[in-house]
């Protein structure tokens, strides 16, 4: 670890619980002092008597009413005082916080986010299109809210830089299967894009649950020629293929020839069997058969 990681990781805050009053008294206390202003503004007859109950009734409502948040499932509050961070809320309810403390809710859902296609030029410096979609939630909500400026702007930034260092870090194809590719080793990019964010995100207290790629191509202005070459290649391994195994046939056949003495075959007849069966073996079109009436010598 660098020492930037290590002051990083010093002055990272690390999420603690914390259990904030129930709501539910205090919406009992609230409509005490809503009755007791009506009361007061009823029953009172005396000026001094009847403003000193509607000032505090009022006070003491609001003073109430501004301690109030709601949690949904999956939702959470960051709760601080004067810029200290004091805790995270998670219990799902209604809670109640004096005025003067501060809640930041945080939602800690599942976000699904589709990056968008950036170039990279891959290990062989081919221009190549590559998109992400990645599946992330917030695991720590101290450091989402306090060590990051936006968690948001923040995962983003960060998927593209991701995504370039793996697109860099590999070929995007190989027909020959010698090398791991983008595009053939699916699976195994994808999780090493995974480990990539984790790494990345941990600081923003984010996790990673599932990415992979959602675009993978080459650039417009070699698509075509690129394409040109993977039919040359194929056809050049096809013909490869073909070749050997007209070799091993026509072997056979000689052989089985000699060893059941069918034929005696000299030198330029074993060469012209040899040049006839690869024609016929190897050949794209139906051959046409030739009965030879004749010497092979006249």
């Amino acid at each position: 670890m660098s020492d930037s990681d290590n002051v990083a990781a010093m002055n990272a805050n690390r999420e603690v619980g914390i259990k904030t009053a129930s709501g539910y008294p205090m919406l009992l206390l609230l409509l005490a002092a809503l009755i007791a202003v009506i009361w007061s503004m009823v029953h009172v007859k005396t000026e001094h008597a009847y403003g000193f109950g509607i000032f505090f009734g009022i006070l003491a409502f609001l003073f109430v009413a501004c301690g109030f948040f709601m949690l949904q499932p999956n939702q959470v509050s960051v709760i601080s005082l004067f810029g200290r961070y004091l805790g995270t809320e998670r219990e799902v309810g209604l809670h109640w916080i004096w005025p003067w403390m501060g809640g930041k809710k945080l939602s800690i859902r599942v976000n699904n986010l589709i990056s968008e296609k950036i170039k990279v030029n891959d290990l062989r410096g081919n221009p190549i299109e590559m998109a992400a979609q990645v599946v992330w939630r917030i695991h720590d909500s101290a450091q989402a809210l306090y060590d990051v400026n936006d968690y948001k702007a923040f995962v983003t930034v960060q998927i593209e830089a991701a995504v370039r260092a793996i697109g860099a870090r590999y070929p995007y194809d190989d027909f020959e299967h010698h090398d791991i590719t983008l595009r053939g080793n699916h699976d195994q990019v994808g999780a090493e894009l995974r480990e990539e964010l984790v790494k990345r995100l941990v600081v923003a207290g984010i996790t990673v649950d599932e990415c992979g790629f959602t675009h993978l191509a080459y650039a417009p202005e070699i698509a075509g020629a690129m394409l040109r070459r993977q039919q040359a290649e194929a056809v050049v391994a096809a013909r490869k293929t073909l070749v050997e195994g007209a070799v091993g046939m026509v072997e056979m056949a000689l052989a089985a020839l000699s060893e059941k003495q069918v034929v005696e075959l000299d030198d330029e007849r074993r060469a012209a069997m040899v040049s006839n069966l690869m024609v016929v073996l190897c050949g794209e079109r139906d051959t046409q058969p030739v009965v030879n009436t004749g010497s092979l010598y006249q």
